[in-house]
């Protein structure tokens, strides 16, 4: 999240009268994030979140707002987009796209241990069951064909052996994503991004509760091994070095495979997805490092972290 547009109280307060959520009395932007511009939104009916979206369009959006209300309405913990008298959640200031959601309770929880990584990983089981039934459908949009078609641009950034682990893991992911055992895997929509500042924990006396996932604007339909891989490779890893940690490792895929277990193909594929949600990480935060974007409010994240992840991914490829 950051800011991009600067949004003025009045024009956050006609938005939310139009939503019949109450009077604005306090609007705050977000730091943190690159994507889209985001706002706090404190009125006497709730706490809200207002998104402008800087790069999806008025098409895209659909499938994430309505991605959200499906698996609030199943029970899943994430932000209920708010609708106007007429129904529709998709809004628009500034002439551009907009969303009003709930806020979730609690804060995120940046130095997770075992309980949070079992709550995550039943959880993203039951969201991907609960999403099972859901009649949209729109691709993974920073998946395979965005690393084939992003690569050669930031491949002049990088150093020669950059430059060379990025061509040799793009081409083995296209080797795996060409094979009958991906072919295989279960799939359906996905979080995609789903790290531990994308998940709000609160507190039952001393226990975390983990109060919802959100920031679905990266969703798409895709395996949902490379949705866990995603997870596994923030949650249960140890920042500073990039390597695993056996134990919460354990812990989250069992949680998971509890609630949904996993299949022959998701077994035997594991350790290339977790090489995939490494790559691409390591080739957005490339991207956005080497060609940023003006904002208002704007942290670039380092893209050498998800270098360190693939490349210890690459050398330490068992996991289960």
């Amino acid at each position: 999240m950051a800011v991009y547009t600067q949004v003025s109280l009045q024009e956050a307060q006609a938005l939310l009268r139009e939503l019949n959520l109450g009077e604005v009395s306090n609007l705050r932007g977000i730091e943190g994030g690159i994507e889209n511009t985001n706002y706090f939104v404190t009125t006497a009916s709730g706490e809200y979140v207002l998104t402008l979206f800087e790069r999806l369009s008025f098409e895209q959006l659909p499938f994430y707002l309505h991605l959200m209300k499906h698996l609030a309405h199943r029970g899943i913990p994430v932000p209920d987009p708010m609708a106007n008298r007429q129904g529709d959640i998709l809004h628009k200031v500034q002439q551009k796209p907009a969303s009003v959601v709930t806020r979730l309770k609690g804060k995120s929880e940046l130095a997770p241990g075992v309980e949070h990584c079992t709550q995550v990983g039943a959880t993203l089981a039951r969201m991907h069951l609960a999403g099972s039934d859901f009649n949209r459908s729109q691709p993974n949009l920073r998946g395979l064909e965005w690393w084939n078609e992003t690569t050669p641009v930031i491949k002049p950034y990088l150093d020669p052996p950059q430059a060379a682990l990025l061509q040799s893991e793009v081409a083995y992911q296209n080797h795996v994503a060409e094979s009958s055992a991906y072919a295989a895997l279960p799939r359906g929509p996905i979080h995609a991004d789903l790290f531990r500042d994308n998940v709000m924990f609160d507190h039952d006396g001393t226990q975390p509760v983990l109060s919802g996932f959100f920031d679905f604007y990266f969703a798409g339909v895709d395996t949902w091994l490379f949705d866990l891989a995603v997870c596994l490779n923030d949650w249960c890893l140890d920042l500073a070095s990039a390597r695993a940690d056996a134990e919460r490792t354990s812990a989250f895929l069992a949680a998971y495979s509890a609630v949904r277990p996993f299949t022959a193909a998701e077994r035997q594929l594991l350790p290339a997805m977790l090489r995939a949600g490494a790559l691409r990480f390591w080739i957005s935060r490339l991207w956005d490092f080497y060609l940023p974007r003006e904002a208002a409010i704007l942290k670039a994240h380092d893209p050498t972290h998800f270098e360190r992840v693939l490349r210890e991914r690459i050398a330490n490829p068992n996991v289960l």
